[in-house]
């Protein structure tokens, strides 16, 4: 963070006064078209990452939600933080918040935070990775005991706003839109700093009555939500949040229309800007 030290001066005195200073960036192109998904079908995804092979191991360890914070500064009249929802999988999922990014918040492309990753679970590997299923078995995010989340940067009096788009992703009974996967992995669940201590909790609270869900509080390794209109509410200082892997990132999905190469492509420039990090997971990169 950069520092401006302002001099102020009058007639009879002067006062040091100190003041925190973003730079905002300017956006380096325009904003993708990102359309509104609607179901139309789909089959196992776990089935078929299942036939791709990993690539090698990179660098880099645990990684905490790492937006740009000097671009979010203009819209900030209140603190960052870090939350995440889950709610089946998180390909559909960051999807979503990007656009509740776009219309809540105003954030450009080149501003969104919303990034794929897991929660949850009570441990990482000893080298304190979390990583998908993959053929080395390093560190897999189900056996660790960790679901499928988004996890975003919001200004805290958002929270309200952002959990009334999340539980829009339910359907009518409560239940996820991809039921065919299923497994602690894709347990529905939201992290707070605090937890049901949020100040913002209230408004969770109401937005979940609202759709006629039950919220629970997790103990971590939880088991799958389908079928019980609950999503367990962690507090993210407990149970943090891991990066997904960047193949991970702005993916499409199996149950909506493609999202686009425009979309897709989002992935690289957000690790050229240092949005996403590359893990120590088997990846693409």
């Amino acid at each position: 963070m950069k520092m401006k030290h302002l001099l102020i001066s009058s007639f009879f005195l002067a006062s040091l006064l100190s003041a925190a200073a973003y730079s905002v960036p300017k956006p380096t192109g325009g904003q993708a078209t990102v359309a509104k998904s609607a179901p139309v079908g789909g089959s196992n995804r776990r089935d078929f990452l299942s036939n791709i092979a990993n690539a090698a191991i990179v660098s880099s360890s645990i990684i905490a939600i790492n937006p740009n914070r000097a671009a979010l500064a203009a819209e900030d009249a209140t603190a960052q933080e870090d939350v995440y929802f889950g709610v089946g999988c998180f390909w559909h999922v960051q999807h979503e918040f990007v656009l509740a990014e776009q219309k809540l918040l105003g954030r450009k492309e080149n501003e969104w935070t919303s990034v794929t990753g897991y929660a949850g679970g009570l441990k990482a590997d000893k080298e304190g990775r979390v990583c998908y299923h993959n053929f080395q078995s390093i560190a897999d995010y189900g056996k660790l005991g960790h679901g499928e989340v988004v996890g975003m940067s919001i200004p805290s009096s958002a929270v309200g706003d952002f959990a009334v788009e999340y539980f829009k992703l339910f359907d009518e009974k409560g239940e996820r839109n991809d039921p065919m996967d299923t497994g602690g992995e894709y347990r529905s669940l939201l992290g707070l700093p605090g937890g049901r201590n949020h100040p913002m909790f209230g408004q969770v609270e109401a937005a979940a009555g609202n759709q006629g869900m039950t919220l629970v509080d997790g103990k971590g390794n939880d088991p799958d939500t389908l079928g019980k209109r609950l999503v367990y509410v962690m507090d993210s200082r407990k149970f943090p949040f891991y990066q997904a892997e960047v193949y991970h990132q702005y993916h499409n999905d199996f149950l909506s229309p493609a999202y686009g190469k425009k979309y897709n492509d989002l992935a690289d420039a957000a690790v050229d800007d240092g949005r996403i990090k590359i893990t120590q997971c088997p990846d693409r990169v």
